[in-house]
């Protein structure tokens, strides 16, 4: 057996005189020990990565999928890379642009954070269907207490009836109702702001809610109901095979099962949903009287939450580090995880079901969900460079369910080439104030003019300090008798 140094002198002599004797000559060993020696080594050597017929267009690839977020597919890029020269086959293209999308998602995931829900603020409401059987879910968000009702359709009315009967379930009604843009709860979308229906607008000033809207196309916002409506189907309408012809044997089914699992423990909160809304009902508002492992090194992968778990709670990492495995330490009542020697967070140590999140690891504190004003139609961009008092005013006007906004914007433009947009301005935020958000109502602000009163509330009492004039008795009136 050659060593090391014998071994690297042989490849050195054979590179310099090019062949197996005269290796050996220079070595004094035979030419069947350089021949072995040499191909051992060129078997080591790394052998250049395997040419592909995709790899003209590789780059090109990678481009369009950066352009388009990972959107693009591989039938709409396919005529473009044959333009560029590619002569391979349709599923290896396939392959190539489903490892860039892979890899652009790795490089620009969003780092969402978890939902941190407050007692009695928010409720979450969907549709799921299988075949002719409608079901309504609702999720009330700190406590996890779940409610289903069956229907044969998904109208307005269906809807607000299930609604009131969510209401009655919990015992009381929350500040804001999440619904994603259902037809039968949306009147129209200005610059990107819903416009609930009358009616629903009508039916949360009885209740006393706050009616919200997710982002179009973002289902993650409002996952909780989401994840609800999966669980139905799979656990409850597959199993008992129900029928839109029989809803009062369905709904019974669904009282039955929302006993069953509200008496459960959430494997999200690890705590029993019936027994959290004993504590969440004090804080809904009141149903209207009309009813309509200490010391050790613990492993754990990042998820898309930017979180790791620790005995069924949620500990925060900065986003950076999403899909990377970590070493948790717990000492002490605190948590310390680490990467490579360096420490990405600390956090103390908290119950099962809860999450221990620091503002910094996701870019600063979290705001509340704004649903900004984004014109669109040449009329919405036109009236949005009034200012700040038209962004209010369409914003007002959504929230009161007006359904003409979209026509009475082109009314208000008009407006201002006859009475100037100073006066127009005037009149929005007059009709702002009063809350009158129809065209005729701001003409009728600009007829009247600028000398109509403000009415403002009544305040205290005046209460002043009056003169005090010198005192003079009354003798001094007494009259004189004349003789």
């Amino acid at each position: 057996m050659k060593s090391v140094r014998e071994r690297m002198d042989i490849i050195s002599a054979y590179r310099e005189v090019g062949s197996y004797h005269g290796a050996a000559k220079i070595c004094s060993t035979t030419p069947k020990t350089v021949k072995r020696v040499v191909e051992a080594a060129q078997r080591s050597e790394p052998r250049p990565p395997p040419a592909h017929n995709y790899d003209a267009v590789t780059d090109l690839v990678a481009q369009r999928v950066a352009k388009t977020k990972g959107r693009i597919s591989a039938k709409r890029l396919l005529p473009m890379a044959i333009a560029a020269g590619y002569v391979g086959s349709d599923r290896n293209f396939r392959r190539l642009v489903a490892d860039e999308k892979r890899n652009w998602r790795i490089d620009n995931h969003r780092g969402r954070r978890p939902g941190l829900w407050e007692p009695g603020d928010v409720l979450a409401i969907d549709w799921g269907v299988i075949g002719n059987l409608h079901v309504f879910c609702a999720v009330l968000a700190w406590s996890r207490t779940r409610f289903v009702y069956f229907a044969d359709n998904e109208r307005s009315e269906t809807t607000l009836a299930a609604l009131a009967a969510c209401f009655e379930f919990l015992g009381g009604v929350p500040k804001t109702v999440l619904a994603d843009r259902m037809g039968c709860l949306k009147g129209g979308v200005v610059a990107n702001v819903v416009i609930p229906t009358p009616e629903y607008v009508r039916f949360a000033t009885h209740y006393g809610f706050s009616p919200d809207f997710c982002e179009a196309a973002d289902p993650a916002s409002k996952g909780l109901v989401e994840n609800l409506v999966g669980y139905v189907k799979r656990d409850l309408m597959i199993p008992e095979e129900l029928d839109a012809r029989d809803l009062r044997r369905a709904n019974e089914s669904a009282r039955d099962w929302m006993q069953e699992v509200n008496a459960a423990v959430h494997s999200e909160i690890c705590c029993v949903p019936s027994e959290r809304l004993e504590v969440e009902v004090e804080l809904l508002g009141p149903l209207p009287q009309l009813r309509a492992n200490a010391g050790k090194v613990i492993y754990r992968t990042v998820d898309k939450l930017s979180c790791v778990r620790f005995a069924s709670a949620r500990y925060s990492v900065p986003t950076q580090n999403i899909g990377k495995v970590v070493q948790l330490r717990v000492s002490d009542g605190r948590i310390s995880i680490t990467l490579v020697g360096v420490t990405l967070a600390e956090h103390a140590v908290v119950v099962p079901g809860e999450t221990s999140i620091l503002d910094d690891h996701y870019g600063g504190p979290r705001t509340k969900p704004q649903r900004a004003v984004r014109p669109r139609t040449p009329d919405e961009v036109v009236f949005c460079t009034l200012g700040p008092v038209a962004e209010a005013f369409i914003k007002g006007a959504c929230a009161s369910g007006s359904t003409s906004l979209k026509s009475d914007l082109g009314i208000l433009l008009r407006l201002e080439r006859s009475y100037g947009r100073d006066a127009l301005v005037h009149a929005l935020s007059r009709a702002v104030e009063f809350g009158r958000f129809h065209s005729s109502d701001v003409q009728s602000i600009l007829i009247a003019g600028k000398g109509v009163a403000m009415p403002t509330k009544s305040g205290n009492a005046l209460i002043t300090t009056l003169p005090v004039g010198p005192r003079r008795s009354l003798s001094d009136y007494q009259v004189e008798a004349t003789s």
